[in-house]
């Protein structure tokens, strides 16, 4: 593997967990969202990454934007939404309950936490890659 395919491969990995960041944020952004272009209340998004197998990456076959991870779809949660009692909001229906998004605010800031820590593992791989790459090119002085 040479240091571009390296440098392709983490690059997709930032790419997919700036994505997954991004989604989260959209998630506790619209946590109190009861009414959707879609109709209804807001459902929770996830993104699905898919990866390479480790051989593929290795082999020659590898060319330029097919190494690494990518976003394969972004999931979006079926799980019915949950029900508050609050009859004076103007979505409240005839018993006085609100269908609120299915969206727990402390399950996403724990998958914001792994995200931004996956983030930083991938940036600490890219400079050690681009160290890497440097010493090789001191090496030939």
């Amino acid at each position: 593997m040479d240091f571009l395919t390296s440098f392709r491969v983490t690059a997709s990995a930032l790419e997919a967990e700036r994505l997954r960041l991004n989604i989260i944020a959209e998630n506790v952004a619209n946590a109190q969202t009861t009414r959707t272009v879609e109709g209804g209340p807001y459902r929770r998004r996830d993104p699905v990454f898919v990866a390479k197998p480790f051989e593929e990456m290795l082999s020659q076959e590898a060319v330029a934007g097919s190494t690494g991870v990518s976003v394969d779809r972004v999931h979006v949660d079926e799980r019915p939404p949950r029900m508050q009692y609050d009859p004076s909001h103007p979505d409240a229906n005839a018993d006085g309950y609100v269908a609120m998004p299915n969206v727990d605010v402390v399950t996403e800031m724990v998958n914001m936490m792994s995200a931004s820590r996956s983030y930083e593992s991938n940036v600490s791989v890219l400079n050690a890659s681009k160290a890497m790459a440097l010493r090789a090119l001191e090496i030939g002085r």
